[in-house]
């Protein structure tokens, strides 16, 4: 996440609330791959790890105090953003504004209103609450994990890929590619079917135990799923780049199946490889998870706060978005561990 962001600061899309763009674009294309191809799958992925947390949660807590956990552990994070740290992460983007067109900042922070990187606490407080409300219609199985459960079949997997591939191209009809849902702050509101279904997914795979069972040749599989979805459709997507921004284009449907095909080869490599060699955790992956979610809600302050403060170094763009990434990886981590120390952060980061 500290990565994708920063390759924006430094990249050519202009995505963020602080921006460095090169004076040649060719310059920032490799940060412009790098955030294009993490698009594709990373946000899937998490909500694919929080689907599969979820279900343990209920069946402890029960309906109401799961929901009130909810609210509290994503919630309050998410106004604290809002209201705390939402001032200081835009104020680059607000001192851009030429001095005769500026605002207050009251009338700014109103009218540019959204959650920014926390629209993903914003979703995924949704997607919880749903479960909640899905679970008391349905009660929970009978075998809460069932340890015989046979892993997802190789036709199974290549069948969700394409179904998510048909159902994004018939989404994006209605909300294509670069669609921003203003106040819910959402940018990427073209992917909520991978976000959904990967949820529900991840939901599937605790009680079936899926992350335990799935061969690890399933990792080979996903590479050879990217590599083939990426010969077959981006061509077809260069084709005919106008149609690929359009709704209903043959490009955009050669995009839609990509970006799921991509990304559910990219998401059983990166498992396998995870299972395979970052299974146990030692004392440092214990203090970056145990860190994890409050480095994502400070991060945007702490991102743009080195950003503004390194904006007079003069380096090739490839070469500072290493270096700050660099520092910005210790800083944010140990920040982060500092603010969970506080009495107001115990039991919610």
């Amino acid at each position: 996440m500290l990565a994708h962001h920063l390759a924006i600061t430094y990249g050519n899309i202009p995505a963020w609330t602080y921006l460095e763009p090169p004076s040649n674009p060719a310059e920032g294309a490799p940060l412009d791959l790098l955030v294009g191809l993490n698009q594709v799958y990373f946000m899937g992925f998490f909500f694919l790890l929080s689907g599969y947390f979820t279900p343990r949660s209920f069946d402890t807590k029960g309906a109401r105090r799961f929901s009130l956990d909810r609210l509290r552990r994503l919630g309050i994070p998410l106004l604290a953003f809002l209201f705390l740290l939402r001032p200081l992460y835009t104020l680059p983007a607000y001192f851009a504004i030429a001095p005769d067109e500026r605002p207050s900042y009251a009338l700014y922070y109103v009218l540019s209103f959204d959650p920014g990187p926390l629209w993903f606490v914003e979703v995924l407080l949704v997607f919880a609450l749903g479960y909640a409300l899905v679970r008391t219609w349905r009660p929970a199985p009978a075998k809460v994990v069932d340890e015989q459960a046979r892993p997802p079949r190789i036709w199974a997997v290549l069948g969700y890929g394409v179904a998510l591939g048909a159902v994004s191209f018939l989404w994006r009809m209605l909300v294509p590619v670069g669609t921003y849902i203003p106040v819910v702050g959402l940018p990427s509101a073209a992917y909520l079917p991978q976000y959904l279904s990967l949820f529900a997914v991840g939901v599937l795979a605790y009680r079936r135990n899926w992350f335990h069972r799935l061969p690890g040749s399933y990792g080979w599989l996903g590479g050879a799923v990217m590599l083939v979805a990426s010969i077959v459709f981006l061509p077809l997507m260069n084709l005919d780049a106008s149609a690929g921004q359009s709704a209903g284009g043959s490009a955009a449907l050669a995009q839609a199946m990509w970006d799921a095909l991509f990304s559910v080869g990219a998401i059983l490599v990166l498992f396998t490889v995870f299972r395979r060699f970052l299974d146990r955790r030692g004392r440092l992956g214990g203090f970056l998870a145990r860190n994890a979610f409050a480095v994502y809600v400070i991060h945007p302050v702490v991102l743009v706060a080195i950003g503004v403060s390194l904006r007079g170094l003069d380096l090739n763009h490839l070469l500072k978005f290493a270096l700050t990434l660099a520092i910005a990886v210790p800083v944010t981590w140990l920040l982060a561990a500092a603010v969970r120390r506080l009495p107001v952060a115990r039991g919610v980061l």
